[in-house]
């Protein structure tokens, strides 16, 4: 699970961990502690993470909640290292706003509601903003922004907002499509990718796949079934391989270059990729 986490975090580009061990009161043996420390050290050194430099905080969840002195000390050591070493990520406000929908509610008498982390760009209310992805390409106006219940005129970057979307019916959106700005991104099927299969090592498949593979595409906030052509010559893939490959998705999502996405099996992840060139 560690293992598969930080392989997640090195593929959607996370830039910077820190690491809480927990549980460690349950552990008397300083050596024993010591060992799963190097271990998860070596861990993140393996996925270009700076192992030896990355803050590890041994403690006890459990006994921090039930207010043990010490054990909250860990807690706040913890809270302390997020700050120092966790830097504030740039904003990417000036590029045209872009958000994965998670969530869809309904509140009576005011609409619709989408739910999601503005991935780029800002959103007014009053803006118009396109659905896209799943086969429709509705416009809708946006009439109100809200985040931790309170309403904004307008959310950006970095933002976990709900958008209240005027004259939608809840069943109009569903998660895995994105609000983006009219005609900024565009929906697409078919798409060359760069794809690393992980090992079984790293939880992933025990046996190869060959042509006509039909797993699933975690792209943003959901899962798409999507089959695989290998390129000319290749007739199967071996867990670790890294590989080229040509992915066609039974619905349409928006997407552009460089979006990278997991390869699912039954809910676990046996690949990551990035797309590097649209077919359609």
């Amino acid at each position: 699970q560690t293992r598969e986490h930080i392989l997640l975090a090195r593929q959607v580009n996370v830039p910077a961990i820190v690491v809480f061990l927990n549980k460690c009161d349950l552990v008397d043996d300083a050596e024993l502690l010591d060992l799963v420390e190097l271990e998860v050290r070596e861990l993140l050194s393996k996925y270009e993470y700076p192992g030896d430099d990355v803050p590890v905080i041994r403690g006890s969840a459990l006994k921090a909640i039930a207010g043990d002195k010490a054990w909250v000390g860990k807690v706040d050591e913890l809270l302390a290292a997020l700050d120092k070493s966790i830097p504030v990520p740039k904003r990417e406000v000036e590029k045209p706003f872009l958000m994965p929908v998670e969530d869809v509610f309904s509140i009576t008498g005011r609409g619709t509601v989408a739910t999601g982390r503005i991935e780029r760009g800002k959103v007014k209310v009053g803006e118009e903003v396109e659905m896209v992805g799943f086969g429709t390409d509705k416009k809708v106006v946006v009439t109100g922004v809200e985040m931790f219940r309170k309403l904004l005129d307008e959310g950006q970057a970095g933002d976990n907002v709900g958008l209240l979307l005027r004259g939608v019916e809840k069943h109009e959106v569903e998660r895995g499509m994105v609000l983006a700005k009219p005609k900024s991104i565009t929906p697409h099927t078919q798409f060359e990718s760069e794809v690393y299969v992980l090992t079984k090592e790293e939880g992933g498949r025990h046996t190869p796949f060959f042509k006509g593979y039909r797993p699933q595409f975690y792209l943003r906030t959901t899962d798409v079934t999507g089959t695989v052509e290998l390129p000319a010559g290749v007739e199967m893939v071996m867990p670790g391989d890294n590989t080229k490959m040509t992915i066609e998705l039974i619905t349409p999502i928006a997407m552009e270059e460089q979006l990278r996405f997991a390869i699912r099996e039954g809910g676990r992840t046996v690949g990551a990729g990035v797309a590097t060139k649209i077919l359609k």
